[in-house]
């Protein structure tokens, strides 16, 4: 089950392979992100000493659930993957130009996982590109809903 989304994601870049990380949150995090507090439209990945981060994701605190904490609402939080899968990531990302994105944060059996996708960034005339196709979709849907009647 889908928590949020980062639309801006498929936007800016082509997502060419997904992968599913745990978060390491502290507890009020988790009850901010259950409550639907959180936005990844900024937030991006980086890869730091061998280890990947969640750079930028903003959850915000709850009033009830942070009393005694002070939260911090876009701090760095560690993604954890197998070790063969973040060699591969590193791999890529360093010798073939790719990107790290988050593309959403879900409910796996209870616990929350950031899909994270390798992506290469999409040029100005790239986005158009995708617009048109889209808006060509929707008017072909739209003349088939018209027919159908």
């Amino acid at each position: 089950m889908t928590i949020v989304d980062n639309r801006k994601a498929f936007h800016d870049y082509f997502v060419e392979e997904r992968f599913e990380a745990g978060v390491m949150l502290e507890g009020w995090e988790a009850k901010a992100i259950r409550a639907g507090r959180v936005q990844l439209k900024e937030a991006y990945v980086i890869v730091n000493k061998g280890e990947i981060f969640l750079f930028g994701a903003h959850i915000s605190a709850l009033s009830s659930a942070s009393t005694h904490v002070s939260p911090m609402a876009t701090r760095t939080r560690k993604l954890l993957l197998h070790a063969a899968e973040i060699k591969k990531l590193i791999g890529k990302v360093d010798r073939s130009g790719y990107t790290l994105v988050p593309i959403n944060l879900h409910y796996l059996k209870g616990r929350i996982k950031c899909e994270i996708g390798l992506a290469k960034g999409k040029k100005q005339h790239d986005k158009r590109e995708t617009e048109k196709a889209r808006d060509g979709q929707r008017e072909i849907a739209a003349a088939m809903k018209v027919h159908r009647r």
